[in-house]
């Protein structure tokens, strides 16, 4: 991780930002609708909630066949990922509701998806959101070493097979949080004394942590045995359930920033990047499958990631009506506006995409 926090550019002389900004929220006054999530997003909760834990009743109260049990689990990983993208997502970016606390309630939703909310908040709100796809500060590039998504990551000689092996790992990334990451990365951020708003005591957090862990793993590996599931059809299934949850959620997180023309900006020796942060999210996030209404609903908007990543505190929920304004006003100021028409145009650009970074940079 660099040691040097870089500074974003403050010279926009055509002012871009404040004039997308400006046509932004006059489309919210214009049409006398408030910024956050409305009715659509709170039917689109229920909805999600249902698909996620529907299932494990199921699963608990009822005798099924083998491969029904496998199934819903599998679906019980879907539900997963779209409570994250949907409800969890918003709520901790404070976009949810005008409330606060159910803001803070929603984004808490996070517990029972193995995560944890300060970890979240501080590695997606703050480094990947402020420094996105700037190697060493944005943590959603990092992948240890055996991925490589940048130019500037180390190669290794197996990266060559990492547009093969890549899928089979993503399924890993929810596991992880529940087993692992979530308490290295606390570690490591309290060390750093990162916070997103009002920052907590580490007795505190690591108290939260600690409780929560605890319910999760009663909830999903506790309780099921309790109630007379096998150990190892627990844990087949609570596997099951994360690879289907980690690849989905890392597949959507790829598309907006690992693929082809993206860029990954460097800043200069005294850490001052050439644009304004509001110009480098231009440069540095790709939308995908725009018109697809049944991708923009599953995964909460961020097929909309341009738009996401400019306005974090609007809620998905209106991204679709103001991406015309942002493109627009892209195309006006003469920047770009990147974006794959269709789900698996963007799918096929990440694999090739890895692919190439997966080349001996030296050959190359």
């Amino acid at each position: 991780m660099n040691t040097i926090t870089p500074t974003f550019s403050t010279k926009d002389p055509l002012k871009f930002f404040r004039t997308l900004n400006s046509r932004v929220n006059n489309y919210f006054k214009e049409n006398n609708i408030k910024k956050t999530g409305n009715w659509k997003l709170h039917l689109k909760t229920i909805v999600m909630f249902a698909i996620f834990l529907t299932p494990y009743f199921f699963l608990l109260s009822m005798d099924m066949p083998f491969w029904v049990y496998l199934l819903l689990n599998i679906v019980i990983g879907i539900g997963m990922a779209g409570v994250g993208m949907n409800v969890m997502h918003d709520g901790n970016h404070g976009s949810y509701s005008t409330k606060s606390w159910l803001n803070k309630f929603m984004g808490g939703s996070i517990y029972i998806l193995a995560g944890n909310v300060y970890n979240w908040q501080v590695q997606h709100n703050v480094l990947h959101h402020t420094y996105t796809n700037i190697h060493g500060h944005d943590e959603d590039l990092e992948a240890g070493r055996i991925m490589r998504f940048t130019q500037k990551a180390e190669w290794r000689r197996f990266h060559k097979f990492q547009h093969y092996y890549s899928v089979f790992l993503y399924g890993l990334l929810t596991f992880n949080w529940a087993i692992t990451t979530d308490f290295l990365q606390m570690k490591r951020y309290m060390k750093r004394k990162l916070s997103y708003g009002e920052a907590k005591s580490s007795k505190f957090l690591w108290t939260t942590l600690i409780i929560t862990k605890v319910i999760y793993f009663s909830i999903w590996l506790v309780i099921p045995m309790i109630l007379g599931i096998t150990w190892w059809k627990v844990l087949l299934g609570f596997l099951l359930m994360h690879y289907t949850a980690g690849v989905i959620l890392s597949v959507v997180f790829q598309l907006a920033h690992v693929v082809e023309d993206i860029s990954y900006p460097e800043p200069n020796e005294e850490g001052e990047m050439e644009n304004t942060w509001a110009i480098h999210q231009l440069f540095t996030t790709a939308n995908f499958a725009p018109r697809n209404w049944l991708v923009n609903y599953y995964t909460g908007g961020l097929n909309h990631q341009v738009e996401h990543h400019l306005f974090p505190n609007i809620s998905h929920i209106h991204y679709d009506k103001i991406s015309k304004i942002v493109k627009e006003t892209a195309h006006e100021f003469d920047l770009p506006y990147q974006e794959f028409k269709t789900m698996r145009s963007a799918v096929a650009s990440h694999f090739k995409h890895l692919k190439e970074l997966g080349q001996n940079p030296q050959i190359a």
